[in-house]
C-alpha cells in the first residue's frame, strides 16, 4: 500500500484532520472525558487536553502519526512526544473515551466514543491512504439480520472496505 508522504495536517483533505461539514465539536465529550481521566487520578496537562480538543473536531479515525503530526503544527512552541501521544491514546482507550479502528496492513487509527451513537464504517484507498467514514442502513439492517441466523450474539461489528478513491481510481 502506498502512503502519501506529504500528508499536512492543517490542510482538510479525505485522509488528513478534518471536520464534518455542519457538525459541532461535542464539548461534552471533552468534559466526560476530563472527569474520566480525572477519576483515574490523571491532572490536566497541557497536551492531553490539546489532544482531546483535536480529537474532538474529527469525523473520522486518525492514526498516532497524523496526531502527532497535528499536535505539532498546532503547539509549534511545545512539541508533543510520539510516546506521550501513544501512552495518552492507550489510557483513553483504556477508560473507553477512543476506539482503535484496525484499517489492515498493521495500520490503526484512533477515534473518539461518542456519547450517543455515531456508528459508523470505514472506507480505506489502498492508493493514497485516505480513510473515509461511511454510513448505511441497509448494510446495519442485514448485519442485524444476519446476528439472527448465526451463532453468535452481535454485540459490536466494524467494517472496513479497501480500494481506490476517486480521485485515485479516475
Amino acid at each position: 500500500m502506498s502512503r502519501r508522504a506529504d500528508t499536512d495536517p492543517q490542510r482538510p483533505n479525505e485522509g488528513d484532520v478534518r471536520r464534518a461539514a455542519g457538525r459541532s465539536p461535542d464539548d461534552a465529550w471533552i468534559q466526560r472525558a476530563q472527569a474520566r481521566l480525572a477519576a483515574a487520578g490523571h491532572r490536566r496537562g497541557g497536551a492531553r487536553t490539546a489532544l482531546l480538543e483535536l480529537l474532538n473536531q474529527q469525523q473520522c479515525a486518525l492514526s498516532a502519526q497524523e496526531i502527532e503530526d497535528a499536535l505539532r503544527a498546532k503547539r509549534a512552541a511545545r512539541c508533543v512526544s510520539r510516546a506521550s501521544v501513544y501512552r495518552n491514546l492507550d489510557e483513553l482507550e483504556r477508560l473507553g473515551l477512543v476506539q482503535r479502528v484496525e484499517i489492515g496492513q498493521t495500520m490503526v487509527r484512533y477515534e473518539r466514543v461518542p456519547e450517543r451513537a455515531e456508528h459508523h464504517h470505514h472506507l480505506v484507498c489502498d492508493e493514497c491512504g485516505a480513510v473515509m467514514p461511511f454510513s448505511d442502513p441497509g448494510l446495519e439492517q442485514a448485519i442485524q439480520t444476519l446476528s439472527r441466523r448465526v451463532p453468535l450474539a452481535v454485540s459490536e461489528h466494524e467494517i472496513v472496505l479497501h480500494g481506490a478513491c476517486r480521485d485515485c481510481a479516475a
